[in-house]
């Protein structure tokens, strides 16, 4: 009997062994697969390369995306970009299945009105460093929205940055009603007039 618990514990040694490796094998391989997530930048194939390429952090993210809900026309997504680089990068653009156009905007106050306009450049996310999207600054402009956008809705988006490569992410639809910001055509978000 002794040497039959002897056996039966060296065997459960070794079963537990094997699961821990396992586990680790596994959770090496999670960055890699991290990478490809909703919310990071794919990188170009030459930037990752040796061991240590999939431990490092993403070279772009957002954080916190979110859609302002409406029913048609216009909206906004808004969030947090994070710069993981020891250069600047610049978004250049954008797109979503939710919308056939898209622009990225700023707020900017032209004669003690603030209107919304086209960024000229892009948004450029300082080596890093963030860029803030937010109500009543730069922001995501979805134009000819195709469908309603609930509270809680899950929209998908692309950024194309500066070089080629993309940033994928998924915004939550959020009802906000705060700054009197209106994402309609044709307004001026002090007094509803045209849209800059």
């Amino acid at each position: 009997m002794i040497v039959r618990r002897v056996l039966s514990a060296g065997l459960l040694a070794a079963l537990a062994t094997a699961s821990v490796s396992a586990c680790g094998a596994q959770s090496s391989e999670q960055p890699a697969g991290q990478a490809a997530a909703p919310a990071v930048a794919s990188a170009p194939a030459a930037a990752a390369t040796g061991p240590a390429a999939s431990d490092a952090a993403p070279p772009v993210a957002i954080t916190d995306p979110w859609v302002k809900t409406t029913k048609k026309g216009m909206s906004a997504a808004f969030g947090t970009l994070v710069n993981n680089t020891d250069s600047d990068i610049t978004v250049v653009s954008g797109t979503s299945p939710l919308s056939p156009k898209i622009e990225l905007h700023e707020v900017i106050d032209s004669k003690g009105k603030m209107i919304m306009r086209p960024k000229e450049g892009g948004f450029v996310i300082p080596a890093r460093s963030t860029h803030q999207l937010q109500p009543g600054g730069d922001h995501i402009m979805l134009m000819g929205v195709t469908e309603e956008v609930k509270p809680g809705a899950q929209i998908p988006f692309t950024l194309t940055l500066k070089g080629g490569e993309t940033l994928e992410f998924t915004a939550v639809g959020k009802d906000f009603a705060g700054g009197k910001e209106d994402y309609q055509p044709g307004k001026d978000m002090d007094k509803d007039k045209d849209h800059g």
